[in-house]
């Protein structure tokens, strides 16, 4: 098997690819979209919940003699040919940053090795597992999933079609009985079948009981409705949701998840897809991974509106015809008084720029905040670096530094040099301790500052 590892947001030459030619080919200037269709899972699902990665978005891309890599991360196979996209933010062959962001913001458990080895497909194969949980709990959130059924009665109170050829095998000689059928709703269905038929797949897992306590409710709701349920029917179960791929838009949800369950309970570790030349994989969107776990650091004292889901969404203007001009701040503080916005940015701080700047100021303004901060991963030096706005024209030859508005570049160190994940994590803890102590100095100062301005 051909193996290759690579990092995210970088230029290699064809030639540096050659050892996954093929699956460089088939993946090259190929859509995140049409990629989802031939069998890759991309985390947060691009098209409905992510932002910062479009669904015309590709995680190859030709240039010439050149490849790009996008702002993704993950695995991608095809046929003998594997490939591990990892963090630029990682330094070595070990790329302990991205798994230590999927344990702590997905909470993947620590089983899963990230750099490239033989195990690459039962990895892959465990993450399917992983995700499940997420999977099901959106899915959830819709209701649990309902469909037309078939049902025959024979008894006295009429209520459908008559089952004439049934009736006659039944009813003869007549007691008063009709044999009907009628169509009704129902939620033990083959979609919810399934779904219960990977539950008790994964709870036969050395992890499962710990992977499923995080959807107990979810959990019980799906055995509730699936009296039916039989071990034996496992097979019949699969090939008929394989037939039959929920198409409803409502229900987009279920769609990606029955796909997953198929994927788990034919347990494919060696060819997760369908037929030999199947793309498959998984992959994660950057930003979305590095917002989220700024947000498990900081979330007590900052509201995290979450523009991916459409949950905590503000107006920028005011209007008679209702909402106008809808906006997600990453993160606004929960000062009332003295208000901070905060934008996550996964990418190196020389990389933060024009129209970063722009969107921080217009929040600011918005919310009437005097300080902003942009906070992103540091591979270097942490020395945060405080921007003053500047008022006056070059045109009048008066422009000078105002001493009310600042923003501030921030980072997160990440470790590296480090031969093991459990010493990597115990060293990011220590800098996380680092991060936040200074995040949150900083707002003292200035809201100090502000305040004796005030007075």
């Amino acid at each position: 098997m051909n193996q290759l590892q690579i990092k995210d947001n970088q230029i290699y030459l064809n030639e540096e690819m050659s050892k996954v030619e093929e699956l460089r080919k088939k993946v090259s200037d190929k859509t995140l979209e049409q990629l989802e269709k031939e069998g890759v899972f991309v985390f947060p699902n691009t098209i409905n919940d992510s932002e910062d990665i479009k669904k015309e978005q590709m995680i190859l891309q030709t240039v010439n003699s050149h490849t790009r890599t996008g702002n993704v991360m993950g695995f991608i196979g095809y046929k003998n040919e594997r490939l591990t996209i990892g963090s630029r933010f990682s330094r070595g062959e070990k790329d302990f940053f991205f798994q230590y962001l999927l344990e702590n913001v997905l909470e993947f458990p620590n089983v899963v090795e990230m750099n490239t080895d033989g195990n690459q497909e039962n990895r892959l194969f465990n993450m399917l597992i992983f995700l499940f949980p997420s999977y099901l709990k959106s899915a959830l959130r819709k209701g649990v999933y309902k469909t037309y059924n078939r049902e025959e009665y024979n008894d006295y109170n009429i209520k459908g079609a008559i089952d004439i050829a049934r009736h006659i095998r039944q009813n003869i000689p007549f007691t008063g009985k009709i044999a009907y059928n009628q169509r009704e709703f129902s939620f033990d269905n083959n979609m919810m079948e399934l779904i219960r038929h990977t539950i008790e797949f994964i709870n036969m897992k050395s992890f499962g009981k710990q992977l499923l306590s995080k959807v107990e409710g979810e959990v019980k709701t799906v055995i509730e409705v699936t009296s039916s349920y039989g071990s034996f029917s496992r097979k019949k179960v699969i090939e008929v949701n394989k037939k039959n791929p929920i198409h409803h838009a409502y229900y987009h949800e279920y769609r990606t998840l029955q796909r997953l369950c198929i994927m788990i309970l034919q347990n494919q570790k060696h060819q997760i897809g369908i037929g030999s030349n199947q793309i498959h994989g998984i992959l994660f969107d950057g930003s979305w991974l590095w917002e989220e776990y700024i947000n498990s650091l900081i979330s007590d004292k900052f509201y995290h509106p979450m523009n991916k889901s459409r949950k905590g969404a503000q107006q920028l203007f005011s209007t008679d015809t209702g909402k106008a001009g809808l906006i997600y701040p990453d993160f606004l503080s929960r000062d009332i008084k003295n208000r901070f916005v905060a934008d996550a940015k996964y990418k190196p701080v020389e990389n933060i720029g024009n129209k970063d700047y722009l969107q921080v100021l217009a929040y600011m303004f918005r919310f009437n905040a005097k300080s902003g901060f942009y906070l992103y991963p540091e591979r270097h030096t942490i020395q945060a670096k405080t921007l003053t706005l500047n008022e006056g024209s070059t045109y009048e030859k008066n422009v000078k530094s105002r001493k009310d508005i600042f923003v501030t570049k921030l980072g997160l160190l990440i470790p590296y040099g480090y031969s093991t994940y459990e010493t990597f994590a115990s060293e990011m803890k220590k800098r996380e301790i680092e991060f936040v102590s200074c995040l949150y100095s900083d707002l003292e100062d200035k809201n100090g500052r502000f305040k004796k301005e005030e007075n």
